[in-house]
């Protein structure tokens, strides 16, 4: 219930005029917090389906509803989770494109991308993109959920079916990338992070004001600091993080944070 996906897709089809219908995971609540809060200001309609159905069921529940406009007379874009395929690759093609004009702007050479890597399609999208523009640069992720080897199949699904929906955007020859995974860090399991994550949180904004959340990028910022303590990244690279957002979705935990020695208790 608390995609950020979910939430900037509501946002932007309210902006382009386009009707949103978002199928979401879990019961709903009695009141609506963070990005779900979000996803009704948007006007979006929600569907909301216990954990065990939307797991056992989620073609068909998208086949249900994509007929369901059909027949209303409407065309509907049945948009995968995270919108981690081949058309939503695009995203962090450009992304990769931007990153790379922020490193000229800053006289960067090599770095280190690193990002969390939920549903593959962040992490895809900036591996193609570094190595379609030949960037000095390697792409880490750092899973929130499932495993190294989920994602590395996953990053190569979606690198596959930009393939084969764009063949004419394809390089021939079409060039080599790496597929980087740092597991260890999912913690308690997706979208419960661990005590210790929160206290990252909590001191980024502290000494940065930098906001991460507990589901995606306060866990990789977490497994980042560790790796760097561990010599993983060491060498004359410069890191370069990527904050893919989801402050929303840190308001419906704020019971996790501990303010007991804080200057805020």
């Amino acid at each position: 219930m608390q995609s950020n996906h979910c939430r900037a897709t509501a946002l932007v089809g309210a902006r382009l005029g386009f009707k949103v219908h978002l199928i979401l995971r879990g019961e709903a609540p009695a009141e609506p917090d963070g990005n779900l809060l979000l996803d009704h200001l948007a006007g979006a309609r929600i569907s909301h389906y216990p954990k065990h159905q939307y797991v056992a069921e989620l073609p068909e529940l998208f086949a249900h509803w994509r007929d369901h406009y059909h027949a209303q007379g409407h065309k509907a874009l049945c948009i995968p989770t995270g919108a981690s395929d081949g058309l939503g690759l695009w995203g962090y093609l450009a992304g990769a494109q931007e990153l790379a004009a922020d490193m000229q702007a800053e006289s960067i050479g090599a770095a280190h991308w690193v990002c969390a890597t939920g549903s593959g399609g962040t992490q895809a999208g900036l591996t193609l993109g570094a190595a379609l523009a030949d960037l000095p640069v390697d792409v880490w992720g750092f899973n929130v959920c499932d495993d190294e080897a989920w994602f590395m199949n996953k990053v190569a699904e979606d690198i596959a079916d930009w393939q084969r929906r764009f063949p004419d955007r394809v390089p021939q020859p079409m060039p080599a990338y790496r597929t980087r995974v740092i597991d260890g860090y999912v913690g308690p399991g997706y979208g419960r992070a661990t005590a210790e994550v929160f206290e990252t949180i909590a001191e980024l904004a502290r000494l940065e004001g930098l906001v991460l959340d507990p589901v995606y990028t306060g866990k990789a910022f977490h497994g980042m600091l560790q790796e760097i303590r561990a010599g993983r990244f060491a060498g004359r690279r410069d890191i370069i993080f990527v904050h893919t957002g989801g402050i929303f979705g840190l308001f419906p935990q704020r019971g996790e944070f501990d303010f007991s020695h804080s200057d805020l208790a």
